[in-house]
């Protein structure tokens, strides 16, 4: 089979795939699949799902979403939509509470056939080590872009120990939680409710800005701009960093339609996002050409220098 063919096999099963979930029913039917496979894997690796939601749920967050809410924020409309099998996408506590026990499930099969539940971590570890082999020097300032609940900002302060990080996102529940969590585990973090691609921080002010698995839920004009202004956030030799899926994976090359199906139904951006031609966008917003290498199975970490 010529590649051409191939080529042409895999436009037609996107097209039919999108298709598919273009019609409601079938959509929430494949986002409730995903869900339930989420779910069970988190049980098999001990995670319990059920106990981790309702602690946090059973938590008063008014003083937390008080404290990090920036009530004059402009959300971009691609931002509110679904992501994840949420309705309301990652404006909503259930995202929130749920973000941390689905880490564990999702990750928990990149390094074993069989779900383990170190994955998320050595995950994480494989990221961080990668940065630390391109960057010569201790990064003094460092913003994590997409921080979600806090977990690329914990493992970024446990590599980074002595450095200073923020952590940036436009959901005001997660961030609640993120502040949260970083109370019970004593640590001191800047947490920012804004966007990545438009905000007010100081300019020229970070030596390393990281990105871990956010691209993937951006189109491709969230990405541009997110890359573009990180340049100008940037002091002159600073770095930018992704961590992500890897398009190029063997994976999802081969990976069956059903199971495309279901990860399409959650994720509505990948497309634009395997499309992306990252290194033309780097260049074109004064980086270097990025290293790319492969950390996973699934993912690849990608980092550029700013140039001018």
């Amino acid at each position: 089979m010529t590649s051409s063919t191939i080529e042409l096999k895999q436009n037609f099963s996107t097209k039919l795939i999108n298709g598919l979930l273009n019609i409601k029913p079938l959509a929430e039917f494949a986002k409730a699949q995903a869900r339930k496979m989420i779910i069970k894997r988190a049980h098999l690796i001990g995670v319990n799902w059920e106990d981790n939601v309702q602690n946090l749920q059973n938590h008063s967050w008014q003083e937390e979403i008080n404290a990090i809410e920036n009530p004059n924020l402009q959300y971009p409309p691609y931002y509110l939509t679904s992501f994840h099998a949420y309705e309301k996408g990652n404006m909503s506590w259930d995202a929130a509470w749920e973000l941390e026990s689905a880490a564990y499930s999702v990750h928990s099969t990149i390094y074993s056939k069989t779900p383990q539940p170190d994955g998320d971590r050595n995950l994480r570890k494989s990221y961080h080590e990668f940065l630390q082999t391109q960057i010569s020097t201790n990064p003094e300032n460092i913003l994590d872009i997409g921080c979600g609940v806090g977990l690329s900002t914990f493992a970024l302060q446990e590599a980074y120990p002595h450095s200073h990080i923020s952590g940036l996102d436009l959901s005001p529940y997660f961030l609640a939680v993120a502040k949260y969590q970083a109370q019970q585990k004593g640590k001191t973090i800047n947490w920012i409710h804004d966007a990545g691609e438009n905000n007010n921080l100081p300019l020229e002010s970070f030596d390393l800005i990281s990105n871990f698995l956010i691209f993937h839920e951006l189109p491709q004009s969230a990405a541009e701009n997110i890359i573009s202004h990180s340049n100008k956030l940037l002091k002159k030799g600073g770095f930018f960093a992704i961590m992500d899926m890897n398009p190029q994976s063997e994976i999802y090359q081969k990976m069956p339609r059903y199971v495309l199906t279901l990860l399409k139904s959650t994720e509505p951006y990948l497309d634009q996002y395997f499309s992306l031609d990252m290194a033309s966008v780097f260049t074109k917003y004064g980086f270097s050409t990025p290293k790319i290498v492969p950390i996973s199975c699934r993912h690849r970490a990608i980092i550029a220098q700013k140039i001018n």
